[in-house]
């Protein structure tokens, strides 16, 4: 215990000065839940010990446990609007490029944390629907929120979540009412900013969609920093009975980031949830996924794209429990790796005891182009009950010689083979995105990322 509170005394440190600059008028409730959730985390610290630790036994968190991040309480959220960059463009021009963007999209951006009013778009309120930043909620929407957040990413068995939980102060609310079908595609864009040292940041996102409603949502994780930091993000989703929500999340910190991000989705009945990770950029990035199919007739339909190049780390951690019956689900992930770089797919599928009539497959398939490449790649089904279709399976290669023999006998020289055979390969996930817009902006930045996943590529 004394060891782990003098591991993390930064975080401690920088809880008491967070603590100080709150609002009065706070509930005192979140108050309590954040004392509650430091509490943990100093009990618990960061899973650093990988025997025996079946979750995290591919995953070393050390480089970001022995690392020293510092929470900055004078953020300004408006400096993008007009700080220069290098090469001399606004920041806001650099951010819409650095980010997927269109400017039908209702947006909420967060600066290191801090919502910004001046380059967001959200209405705040539109056709009953809400979109603010979660420090407006507390106060404004207090039952909704005191009702959710929380109640599904769980702290007691998690430091991260624990630690984000104790810093717990702004992000995203999204709150549609029943029968209410959102009539634009939500992006909620976390940027993070160069301090000049390294800094941590705690997104945080409560979407509750409530009966027979509809909501199209992105998320955008992005940096704009050289130097390292830490960004440690907590989502809850919940979709209430015959609701949809159709969710995208898009990875693209920087080189010397480390991103760990934790989203609990609870499901009502006969509710549908389908998402949609891509991931690159970033030294160590974790993707925590688990979904609970709490009522019969619910759905979930998970798909991933992760490319990793260098040294980098992504790990994705999904999970699905089937708690009723006549529930379905499926998982279907695809990486691509070059250099000495790593993957980690560990997808786990719980059917409980009274969960019959589940229907679930889970599947990763990961192309390796290069010698020191290498992906640890784990499905897994637990199952309590006796009347269920599940099935799951895992393939690791290189791209087939045969094939870029065929192309090549056909004229086209290796480079261009290569490349067309890797972009089939991960079209099968971004052809399945039915967000047009944001599909065009992946596959263009797709092509232009392929250079450096040719074939043989060990830098």
């Amino acid at each position: 215990m004394t060891q782990v509170v003098q591991k993390y005394k930064r975080y401690l440190a920088d809880f008491g000065a967070f603590e100080s600059s709150l609002p009065a008028v706070e509930p005192r409730w979140l108050h309590e839940l954040r004392l509650r959730a430091l509490s943990r985390f100093e009990e618990l610290g960061f899973p650093t010990t990988r025997r025996g630790n079946e979750e995290w036994k591919y995953t070393n968190v050390n480089p970001i446990a022995n690392a020293t991040f510092e929470y900055p309480l004078d953020i300004d959220p408006t400096a993008l609007l007009s700080s220069p960059s290098k090469g001399g463009r606004p920041r806001r021009s650099e951010l819409r490029q650095s980010a997927p963007w269109n400017d039908d999209w209702i947006s909420l951006v967060f600066v290191d944390g801090h919502y910004s009013e001046a380059l967001s778009t959200a209405p705040g309120e539109t056709g009953g629907a809400r979109m603010v930043n979660l420090a407006n909620a507390i106060l404004m929407d207090r039952d909704v929120v005191e009702r959710h957040l929380a109640r599904y990413a769980t702290f007691e068995e998690d430091g991260f979540a624990a630690l984000n939980t104790a810093f717990l102060r702004d992000g995203a609310f999204i709150r549609v009412p029943d029968e209410v079908s959102l009539p634009s595609v939500l992006h909620l864009i976390f940027v993070s900013t160069d301090q000049g040292r390294p800094t941590v940041s705690y997104p945080r996102t409560l979407i509750v969609a409530g009966r027979n409603s509809r909501l199209a949502i992105l998320e955008s994780y992005i940096g704009l920093s050289s130097t390292p930091y830490f960004t440690n993000a907590v989502a809850e989703i919940v979709v209430g009975d015959g609701a949809s929500v159709e969710h995208y999340r898009y990875l693209m910190e920087s080189p010397e980031a480390f991103h760990v991000g934790v989203t609990r989705v609870h499901q009502g009945r006969d509710s549908i949830f389908s998402s949609t990770s891509f991931a690159m950029g970033a030294d160590i990035a974790r993707n925590d996924l688990h979904v609970f199919l709490d009522e019969p007739g619910s759905s979930c339909f998970l798909r991933g794209l992760y490319l990793t190049s260098g040294r980098q780390h992504i790990d994705s951690h999904i999970s699905i429990d089937h708690v009723k019956p006549h529930t379905t689900s499926r998982q279907y992930y695809k990486g691509i790796l070059a250099g000495n770089s790593r993957a980690v797919y560990s997808g786990k599928v719980l059917v409980h005891k009274d969960a019959q009539k589940t229907d679930a497959h889970q599947s990763d398939k990961n192309l390796l182009l290069s010698e020191g490449a290498e992906v640890d790649t784990k499905p897994s089904l637990e199952i309590y009950a006796d009347d269920v279709r599940c099935g799951h399976g895992a393939t690791a290669g290189q791209v087939a010689e045969d094939a870029l023999f065929y192309m090549r006998s056909r004229g086209l020289d290796l480079e261009t083979a290569t490349t067309l055979l890797i972009h089939g390969f991960a079209s099968e996930i971004l052809d399945t995105i039915q967000l047009k817009p944001y599909r065009l902006y992946l596959d263009a930045l797709f092509s232009k990322s392929l250079p450096s996943f040719q074939v043989g590529v060990t830098a």
